[in-house]
């Protein structure tokens, strides 16, 4: 008899544990991304009495240059925060912990302000009559007509966007140990190739987070574009927004658009996602 008992299974408490402590994000995942996504998907496919359909779909192509510009203009911005990006991530992380606090809290102030009101102040720096003109103006040099233009718009997703390009790489880069740049040098590599061979390898992964968090927001912005780029400049979440809150609401053709984002946004990031495994086995080996 005591032998039958002392054989006998425990309970799984930690079991038990692990599921408690999952199911609270286990239900946020469900209201906040599940569900939106499945209404998202019965939009999509429907018509306005419920019945299935894939008409919302067929008239997208004729916003296909509205797309391309999308993705066009985000990766641009994404590049131009990789460049600004990596050398500013590298020099905070060779610096003390006392300047690497105080870079961060400089980098991080703005985005404590309201982003309507960030990329309201970049109106009244751009307009013809803005100050960069008039400080331009003192030199008679222009005025030049900066608002309501793309490159506008790739500078308000430059600017707002720039820390989620940083940070991650910031975070990358101060785990290198110095020692691995010191020994590279000590074998002959000059600056350049310290930088190609081991400091862009080792960054791969602050990268891949970085362009991701840079990409995805830019590709699908609709406020920066409006306000910077004017009613010239429609990106894709312009148009989704148009659909759900202006006045041809349509939310089975906006749906549709979400789709078609999202899948491009996916295979982006895949490709990314593949460069990113390919560069770490090259590491390996």
């Amino acid at each position: 008899m005591t032998k039958s008992l002392s054989k006998a299974p425990l309970p799984r408490r930690g079991k038990n544990k692990s599921v408690f402590a999952v199911a609270p994000y286990g239900l946020w995942m469900a209201l906040f991304i599940l569900l939106p996504l499945a209404m998202v998907l019965w939009f999509a496919f429907t018509t306005e009495g419920g019945s299935f359909t894939v008409e919302n779909f067929a008239g997208l192509h004729k916003y296909a240059r509205v797309f391309l510009k999308s993705i066009w203009l985000s990766l641009i911005a994404t590049v131009v925060c990789l460049l600004i990006g990596f050398p500013i991530g590298y020099l905070m992380s060779r610096m003390g912990e006392g300047g690497q606090r105080t870079m961060l809290m400089l980098i991080m102030l703005p985005m404590w302000m309201s982003f309507l009101l960030r990329t309201y102040a970049w109106m009244t720096l751009l307009e013809r009559e803005g100050l960069i003109n008039r400080f331009l103006g003192l030199f008679g040099i222009g005025p030049f007509n900066m608002i309501n233009t793309q490159g506008a718009v790739v500078l308000g997703m430059v600017y707002n966007y720039l820390p989620f390009m940083i940070l991650p790489l910031h975070s990358i880069m101060v785990k290198i140990d110095r020692s691995i740049i010191e020994a590279a040098q000590d074998l002959g590599a000059n600056g350049f190739h310290v930088f190609l061979r081991v400091l862009l390898p080792l960054s791969v992964p602050g990268i891949v987070t970085g362009v991701t968090m840079v990409f995805v927001p830019s590709v699908s912005t609709f406020i920066i574009s409006r306000m910077l780029g004017g009613g010239t400049n429609l990106l894709i979440g312009d148009l989704i927004e148009q659909q759900f809150l202006g006045s041809v609401y349509n939310p089975h053709v906006g749906s549709a658009m979400s789709l078609i984002l999202m899948a491009m946004i996916l295979l982006i990031m895949g490709v990314i996602n593949r460069f990113d495994d390919g560069e770490m086995e090259g590491m390996l080996v």
